[in-house]
């Protein structure tokens, strides 16, 4: 279930019933949990379940799980699973027989992704790059022809060299966002070019704070003209190439609807230059 990734006011009262009514609460970090639960009120007892004990602890929930017990999994803030192991537990949970049931809230993604004013029509989560710079300049060139926005979780200490590695890997003119402390008391949304923002965190500094990078899709490539593909048929045909070969190469390599390639093609090859 989601907790606030701030801001206290956007824990949902069907949360804090959850929270209330469970036997038994599996967190991250059982001291977060428990300033939340002191908030509210929440007296449900608290355990620990995070990356370095999930193998140990996973069957310990699973078997209070199989004697009727009820758990409620939370993250430190936003919703668990994402960039956490609680899927593991899910996934087993459901494997088992359990019923698992999700109680929606805050995301940092979903709330980065709605005032960085990028396309969300298609996006990528790809969680935290590696902090080394040789995996992280390798893991930017796989991101790089990703037809969507990428939505990515950084360190505020690594931010301005993950951005230069960025600026450098990507388009450096692609549109940006770095989207800190989000829904707390001193959120600030910065846009700008991958480039200008380098610039600005490398003369600035580390920001203080939890920051999401929201990253603009690439450019889509210019449409080929009518003079390329016509030099690009000529070519084929002049190589021996048959008609619908060489409507079928140029039509790959152009992006372009097969069926007008090959109508354009079979024009050349009867010697109607001027047809359309």
């Amino acid at each position: 279930m989601a907790t606030p990734i701030g801001n206290l006011g956007d824990f949902t009262e069907r949360a804090r019933a959850v929270l209330a009514g469970v036997d038994l609460i599996a967190c991250e970090d059982t001291r977060v949990t428990g300033r939340l639960c002191g908030h509210f009120g929440i007296t449900t007892p608290r355990q620990a379940y995070h990356e370095h004990n999930a193998a140990r602890e996973r069957p310990r929930l699973l078997a209070r799980l199989a004697a009727g017990e009820r758990i409620a999994l939370v993250s430190d803030a936003g919703t668990p699973l994402i960039s956490d192991p609680g899927y593991r537990l899910v996934a087993e949970a459901r494997a088992a027989g359990h019923a698992v049931r999700t109680v929606p809230g805050a995301s940092a993604v979903m709330a980065a992704l709605t005032v960085a004013g990028l396309p969300t029509d298609r996006f990528l989560f790809a969680g935290f790059l590696p902090p080394k710079g040789g995996p992280r300049r390798r893991a930017i060139a796989e991101l790089a022809p990703v037809p969507a926005t990428l939505v990515l979780f950084e360190s505020p200490r690594r931010l301005p060299e993950t951005l230069a590695d960025l600026a450098e890997g990507l388009d450096g003119g692609r549109l940006a966002s770095v989207c800190r402390e989000l829904t707390k008391l001193y959120e600030e949304v910065r846009h700008g070019s991958l480039a200008e923002l380098a610039g600005h965190y490398a003369a600035e500094g580390p920001p203080k704070g939890e920051v999401v990078l929201v990253i603009a899709p690439p450019e889509a490539p210019a449409a080929a003209s009518q003079g390329d593909i016509d030099a690009a048929l000529r070519q084929a045909l002049d190589e021996g190439l048959s008609v619908r070969d060489a409507a079928r190469r140029v039509s790959e390599r152009t992006d372009t609807a097969r069926h007008t390639v090959y109508a354009r093609a079979l024009a050349l090859k009867n010697g109607e230059e001027d047809a359309p």
